[in-house]
C-alpha cells in the first residue's frame, strides 16, 4: 500500500509525488533541511501532509542534533520552525502543525523530555489526521447519492493528507456505503495534480475516474453530466471562503450557474478564525517555469511574462457546504466558521 509520509524512527519516508504517476519512489530523509527541500519543492504536497511533514522535520531535528543543554536545543529547534514556517504560506495546517510543536517545546524540562515529546506529537498528528479524514468521510458521504457522478479539482486524497484524504475520503466513504459513484477529475493546470495524482489514486482503489482538462468543466455542467463537486482546501477564512488549488474558483462559480452543489472537505485545522476573509489569506506565487515548461521541454515563448498563483480563493456564497472531522458547516456565507468552532 503506498503512503504520503511515514515516521521510521530515525527518519522521515516521503513518496516523491514529482514522479507519479509513471515511478512510484520513496525516499528516506535523515535530515531535516531534507523534509524542508521535500515541502518546497512539492516532493510532498498537500495541506494536511504538509503539516505532517512539518512537524516529523522538526521531531527529526530534535533527534539528530548535538545541543548540549535545553536551552540549546530550543532556540535551534526555533530556528528549525522558521524555516519550515517559510516553505508553503497558503496552508494553514502546517502552522497549525508548528505551533502544536511549539507548546512542545515551550513546556519540556529536559533535553531527552524535548525529543520523545516531539516524535510524540508528530506520529500523534499523523494518526489524528487519518482519523479525521475518516470522519470527513462519515460525513460527508450522505451528499453522494446512489449513481452520483462527482467531479473534484487537484487532489485532495491520500497523497495530500497522512491517508484516505479529504474530499476522496467523502467519495471513498460513499462507496464503501455501497454507492456506485463515478469521479471526473480536472487536470489541474500547471502542476497537474489531478492528472498525476488523483486518477493514480483513484485507479489504483479501482473507483472509476474520467480525466478531463480543466476547461471542460463548464461544458460538462451544462449537459447535465456532473451531480457533485467537492474539493479540498489550503485554508478557509473566518467567514468560511476558502483558498484552493487555482481554478478552483472558476469551477464554484460555474457550479452555482448550473446548481450544482458545491462541497469542501477539510479537517478543522483547515479551519482559520483568526484571518477574516480571504482576502486576507497569503496567495503563494510559484516558479514561472512550471506554466513556461512541461516535463522539461519548453512551451511559452522565451521572456514572456507569466503569473503563476498557486491557489485562488472561493468566496464562501459559492459553496454549499464545508464538510469537517466534527460535522458540517451548512450555509457558510451566512454563519462563517467561528460559531462552529466555538469561538
Amino acid at each position: 500500500m503506498y503512503h504520503s509520509i511515514k515516521w521510521l524512527g530515525n527518519s522521515v519516508s516521503i513518496l516523491d509525488q514529482r514522479l507519479l504517476p509513471t515511478k512510484e519512489i520513496y525516499y528516506e530523509y535523515t535530515h531535516y533541511t531534507d523534509v524542508v527541500d521535500a515541502i518546497t519543492q512539492m516532493v510532498i504536497r498537500g495541506a494536511p501532509a504538509i503539516g505532517i511533514a512539518a512537524a516529523m522535520g522538526i521531531a527529526l531535528a530534535a533527534k539528530r542534533s548535538e545541543a548540549k543543554n535545553l536551552s540549546e536545543l530550543k532556540e535551534e529547534l526555533h530556528f528549525v520552525i522558521d524555516q519550515f514556517a517559510a516553505t508553503r504560506p497558503t496552508a494553514v495546517n502546517l502552522f497549525w502543525a508548528i505551533e502544536r510543536m511549539k507548546k512542545i517545546i515551550a513546556d519540556s524540562t529536559s533535553p531527552d523530555e524535548l525529543r520523545e515529546q516531539l516524535e510524540k506529537e508528530a506520529i500523534a498528528i499523523h494518526e489524528e489526521d487519518i482519523a479525521a479524514n475518516k470522519a470527513i468521510g462519515l460525513h460527508g458521504a450522505r451528499y453522494l447519492a446512489d449513481g452520483d457522478v462527482v467531479m473534484t479539482h487537484c487532489n485532495a486524497g491520500a497523497l495530500a493528507t497522512g491517508g484516505y484524504g479529504t474530499a476522496l475520503g467523502v467519495i471513498r466513504a460513499a462507496i464503501e456505503e455501497g454507492k456506485k459513484i463515478k469521479v471526473i477529475a480536472c487536470e489541474t493546470r500547471p502542476y497537474l495534480q489531478g492528472a498525476r495524482l488523483t486518477a493514480w489514486e483513484l485507479m489504483k482503489d479501482g473507483i472509476e475516474v474520467t480525466l478531463i482538462t480543466d476547461n471542460m468543466a463548464g461544458h460538462f455542467m451544462k449537459i447535465g453530466l456532473i451531480q457533485k463537486i467537492i474539493v479540498g482546501a489550503d485554508r478557509i477564512a473566518a467567514n468560511g471562503d476558502t483558498a484552493n488549488k487555482i481554478g478552483t474558483y472558476s469551477h464554484a462559480v460555474l457550479a452555482k450557474a448550473h446548481n450544482i452543489p458545491f462541497y469542501v472537505a477539510a479537517p478543522t485545522s483547515t479551519l482559520d478564525p483568526h484571518t477574516p476573509n480571504g482576502t486576507s489569506i497569503p496567495i503563494e506565487e510559484r516558479s514561472v517555469d512550471e506554466v513556461a515548461y512541461f516535463q522539461g521541454i519548453q512551451i511559452a515563448p522565451e521572456g514572456i511574462f507569466i503569473k503563476n498563483p498557486a491557489f485562488d480563493v472561493t468566496p464562501a456564497q459559492y459553496i454549499s457546504a464545508i464538510i469537517t472531522e466534527r460535522g458540517v458547516i451548512e450555509n457558510p456565507a451566512q454563519y462563517g466558521i467561528k460559531g462552529f468552532l466555538g469561538n
